[in-house]
């Protein structure tokens, strides 16, 4: 099934979820700014109602903050907060990592690979790129629910938008792909040791790259359509 067929089967409520999702990780709605309900429920030709459950669900999660009698913001996290979220993945997807190096059949190394290839390509070409996230890929791989469940479900959104903020960097973004790789070989050798190092050195300096951004400022570097790398 396609991910428009996906979305088209979906609750309108976890629809929208996505929905706003997208919009936020776009960068369209920046961090810190406003999320309008009565706009959103204008564009995508519902009721407030629905929005204001997924701004709702957004806002559990960590996504929004709204203060008394103010609207819903997109949040923008102190840089100390950031590298807390980053230090948790750090744990918990270097075990990810291990794990998958243990259970992964050679069949979805071998897919994971061809993907991963094919992402580069299209961003390094500039042609669209297809959703394409390689630390969901190996998280799923892992084995363990609990994991699972912590990293791909509802704190992935947050994970994503300052993964994203840390693709920006172009640099950052080639040097990504590189780590990516070595790990993926890593895990097609069977090495849950060496896979969980590089996973954890690959998000270390994911986060100490995001913590130089945020004190300097973010490259304006147009990587639209593409995912963060960190």
């Amino acid at each position: 099934m396609s991910v428009a067929a996906e979305r088209d089967a979906q609750p309108l409520g976890e629809k929208l979820f996505q929905q706003i999702v997208d919009i936020i990780n776009s960068g369209e709605i920046a961090p810190g700014s406003e999320l309008n309900e009565a706009a959103l429920a204008q564009r995508f030709g519902v009721s407030r109602g629905p929005v204001r459950e997924a701004v709702r669900r957004l806002q559990g999660i960590g996504l929004i903050s709204r203060e008394p009698y103010m609207r819903a913001r997109v949040i923008s996290l102190e840089t100390r907060e950031v590298i807390e979220l980053f230090q948790m993945r750090e744990a918990l997807e270097g075990m990810a990592c291990r794990l998958a190096a243990e259970n992964m059949s050679s069949e979805e190394a071998a897919r994971l690979l061809a993907d991963l290839e094919s992402d580069r390509n299209s961003w390094t070409t500039g042609q669209p790129s297809r959703a394409f996230d390689f630390h969901s890929r190996i998280v799923e791989a892992c084995g363990n629910r609990r994991i699972i469940e912590s990293l791909n479900g509802d704190l992935h959104q947050l994970f994503r938008l300052y993964r994203r903020k840390s693709g920006m960097d172009r640099a950052r973004k080639i040097a990504a792909y590189q780590e990516h790789w070595q790990i993926l070989r890593a895990i097609i050798n069977r090495d849950p040791e060496l896979a969980e190092s590089m996973m954890r050195s690959h998000i270390a300096r994911a986060s100490a790259n995001l913590a130089r951004t945020d004190d300097a400022g973010v490259p304006q570097i147009n990587w639209s359509g593409t995912p963060g790398q960190g």
